[in-house]
């Protein structure tokens, strides 16, 4: 064939064809492609599989009123079950790359606040009592005027503090920063390693992961996070294999006696919906239900914002796309959580690590709810991933989210110190909630003693009253008796 021929048939081939699922998903459109997605749906799934360990852990170990203790198999396969279904639902109807599990947080509030007021069923029926309540929320489009009505520098604080929120989370689960016990009787809170000093295997492997996911990041290597994540899960089988390791924390990495285990789902539908009204009265139940909404609604506001921003998906005014859906279905997944007995599902930081990887829109979901549901059947093989190999690909998502810190005009003291707060309280109080409360609080009083009070948006004048409400409530209930 001549050149010429060649020529006129790669002009004739005309350009790449798009299928059917990239065209649903937007594949091309936002600039990823499959590989990416896959890629990021891994990343996604190996950084927060902790919680198939950590969510049975917590609830497992708590005792409801009646002394009654939750199984941990049922838990893990409830846990693995509501993060594969309202992972892939969020994919389908959101198409955003956010992943969707038993929140963190939420989980020790049913385990430690609400189990020993009442029974599990009765706890569980008010997780679900919530999910519908912000479902409501959402349909009214409340929940969404609340998140447009926030000033975009605040959306970027918020994007930056969950950045070094979720490096701080990185640092905890490796054990490279711990919390030195009360009686120490230090004026330091945390420290270097467990000793002050870092030791162990275990640490090694973290420290090597980190230096490999920030190398290979410089070097801008395509699925940079996810190697390090599998290259160091192989180091970490061979330490384990030749030396005397203590312990690893909550995984050990191990291969495992067997590979496929059946799922047990005996927790599925055991919830009471209004049980908790007899057992500790209608005052009670609205404390805790409201305490309940207020952090899952900005958990998730936090989270959305953050994810979508570090995927470069914000529009030109700083807003979502498709937002209505993307709470509504974190709303649900509240409820799915709760009918489950796997505590309130939520959206999860760690879905930035699969956008850190590339992933784009919700396709990156289908490949990480796939492997929850794998992880019903193949939760041995699946979960052998230690702590140390996944935390830093944390790290190096902090890193990426913190950029967004160019974006704040820290000349402007009204909208600087707000930022200030939102993005220091986070991670200083292991909280995102507190981190948005504080700088809403902020950006209200200082507009106010600006005298340009009129210039905040009354749903912020309302929602700082809220969180008002909610950092003051426990002289709020000691003033009602409750």
């Amino acid at each position: 064939m001549s050149e010429a021929q060649k020529t006129a048939g790669r002009q004739d081939a005309g350009p790449p064809t798009v299928t059917g699922v990239d065209r649903f998903f937007r594949i091309t459109e936002r600039g990823s492609t499959f590989g990416r997605e896959i890629r990021g749906g891994f990343a996604t799934f190996f950084t927060m599989a902790y919680i198939l360990v950590l969510n049975p852990l917590i609830l497992g170990s708590a005792k409801d009123k009646f002394g009654e203790q939750l199984d941990p198999v049922q838990l893990t396969t409830a846990t693995a079950l509501v993060a594969a279904v309202m992972t892939v639902i969020m994919g389908v109807g959101g198409n955003l790359p956010l992943a969707l599990a038993a929140g963190l947080g939420l989980n020790a509030v049913v385990a430690f606040q609400l189990a020993p007021l009442m029974s599990w069923d009765d706890a569980m029926g008010l997780i679900v009592l919530e999910g519908l309540l912000i479902c409501v929320l959402v349909v009214t489009g409340l929940r969404e005027a609340v998140m447009h009505a926030i000033p975009q520098p605040l959306k970027q604080a918020i994007s930056v503090g969950i950045g070094l929120f979720i490096a701080l989370i990185g640092f905890v689960d490796a054990g490279f920063v711990t919390r030195i016990p009360d009686a120490a009787n230090t004026t330091v809170p945390v420290q270097l390693g467990s000793t002050g000093t870092l030791a162990g295997w275990p640490m090694l492997v973290f420290c090597v992961g980190v230096l490999l996911t920030i190398g290979l990041l410089a070097r801008k290597v395509r699925g940079a996070i996810l190697i390090s994540i599998v290259a160091m899960t192989v180091v970490a089988l061979v330490i384990n294999a030749l030396a005397d390791v203590k312990t690893w924390g909550l995984t050990t990495p191990e291969w495992p006696d067997r590979i496929v285990d059946a799922p047990d789902f005996g927790l599925l539908g055991q919830f009471s919906l209004f049980g908790a009204f007899g057992q500790v009265g209608v005052v009670t139940v609205v404390l805790l239900v409201f305490t309940l909404v207020l952090s899952d609604f900005f958990d998730t506001m936090g989270t959305v914002v953050g994810v979508s921003a570090e995927a470069g998906l914000l529009d030109e005014d700083g807003k979502v796309p498709g937002l209505g859906k993307v709470l509504l279905i974190d709303g649900a997944a509240a409820v799915a959580g709760g009918a489950a007995s796997a505590s309130s599902a939520t959206s999860y930081i760690e879905s930035a690590a699969g956008v850190g990887e590339g992933a784009r829109t919700g396709f990156a979901n289908l490949v990480t709810g796939s492997l929850f549901g794998l992880a019903l059947f193949l939760t041995p093989l699946l979960t052998i991933v230690p702590l140390q190999a996944a935390a830093p690909a944390l790290v190096a998502v902090g890193f990426l989210m913190m950029t967004q810190v160019r974006h704040i005009e820290w000349d402007r003291y009204e909208i600087a110190i707000p930022a200030f707060l939102t993005i220091v309280v986070m991670p200083f109080t292991y909280s995102i909630t507190n981190g948005i409360g504080a700088g809403f609080l902020a950006y209200v009083l200082i507009k106010t003693v600006l005298g340009r009070a009129k210039e905040v948006h009354w749903l912020l004048w309302g929602t700082s009253a809220l969180f008002l409400v909610y950092f003051a409530i426990d002289p709020i209930e000691q003033l009602l008796g409750v």
